[in-house]
């Protein structure tokens, strides 16, 4: 009996033994970089499962023991990292338990798509279809389309998304794009309304956004925004027309080559506000925050003009008699 119980003894501490050995060469195996001679892309499908990937990672010789990653959904279940599509980038040296942890945070490689101040959505549009990685799905569609898509079915599409840098994974599309930039500039907007300054002429945010969007494309000196929302403000409040250029190009759209003339100035479109009285009907650009902000809180002053110098900045007047000497100034001399 007692050979008997030794024996048992000496089995189960063998048995200990080999377990113990197997789950550490388990977990060397686990810990054994993968084979990547130098940074290499590996793409996660939309859909797919931990064994999908790891039989995928398997099959291109990325890692050689599948098995070892298997055993995780049994023996370490709060290991096995939840997947999301997307590229990620695996580098030489790199452990399998270091990739499943990128794999678990989410690290994907992302990209790019810089929407700068005082764009057009119809430059937007173009820089999205331009981008590469991205999921296009507004292709052939008309803003009005696209609109629909976002949820805003008849809202005209100017001006309603911020501009800004924004980046994105492969397999995002550019809907999800456009939705980030338009709840982005629903919130600033909002946010910058609230804190307006007193007795503007000015009804609600949709005004503001139009009428920072002339501010954006009137300068980009961050000195003069206020100052050129204190002339617009002022004109507004006396009932005089806006008379600003670049609502004049935006009415003209694809026929704009660049100048503009006499005849261009008396065109009666809905956005020349040298025709129109108060606010185009829309934002005619993406304003950013910079003009958002003057926009709700203009400067102080008594100027009712004010024209390009030719070097970015602007000549501001307070009489229609120093404003046409600037113009011969800087306009009709140059």
């Amino acid at each position: 009996m007692g050979r008997v119980v030794k024996i048992l003894a000496v089995l189960l501490i063998l048995a200990a033994v080999a377990a113990f050995a197997g789950h550490r060469y388990w977990q060397t195996r686990l810990e054994a970089p993968l084979e990547v001679a130098e940074p290499t892309l590996y793409e996660v499908p939309e859909g797919a499962g931990f064994h999908r990937v790891i039989g995928d990672l398997a099959a291109q010789g990325i890692i050689g023991d599948g098995w070892a990653y298997r055993l995780l959904v049994r023996l370490e279940p709060e290991a096995v990292p939840e997947l999301r599509p997307g590229e990620y980038r695996l580098t030489p040296g790199m452990s399998g338990r270091e990739l499943l942890g990128l794999l678990d945070r989410h690290e994907r490689i992302t990209y790019p798509l810089t929407v700068p101040e005082g764009w057009t959505f119809a430059q937007m549009r173009a820089a999205l279809a331009a981008a590469e990685k991205l999921e296009h799905r507004t292709t052939g569609l008309s803003d009005a389309e696209v609109m629909a898509r976002l949820g805003r079915e008849g809202l005209h599409p100017e001006g309603r998304f911020f501009p800004d840098t924004y980046r994105y994974h492969k397999g995002v599309s550019d809907l999800a794009l456009l939705r980030q930039a338009m709840e982005r500039m629903d919130r600033i907007l909002a946010e910058i309304w609230t804190g307006r300054a007193e007795d503007l002429p000015l009804e609600t945010p949709d005004e503001a956004l139009i009428l920072a969007s002339l501010i954006e494309r009137e300068t980009g000196v961050a000195g003069e925004r206020r100052r050129i929302a204190g002339v617009f403000t002022r004109r507004l409040e006396r009932g005089m027309r806006l008379q600003t250029d670049p609502t004049v190009i935006y009415g003209m759209g694809e026929r704009f080559d660049g100048n503009i003339t006499r005849a261009d100035l008396r065109e009666a479109t809905p956005y020349n506000t040298y025709v129109i009285e108060g606010l185009p009907p829309t934002p005619i650009a993406l304003p950013g925050r910079a003009s958002l902000e003057a926009a709700v809180d203009p400067a102080d002053g008594e100027a009712l003009y004010f024209v390009a110098r030719g070097d970015g900045s602007h000549h501001f007047s307070r009489t229609l008699r120093e404003h046409n000497n600037a113009v011969n100034r800087y306009i009709r001399n140059r």
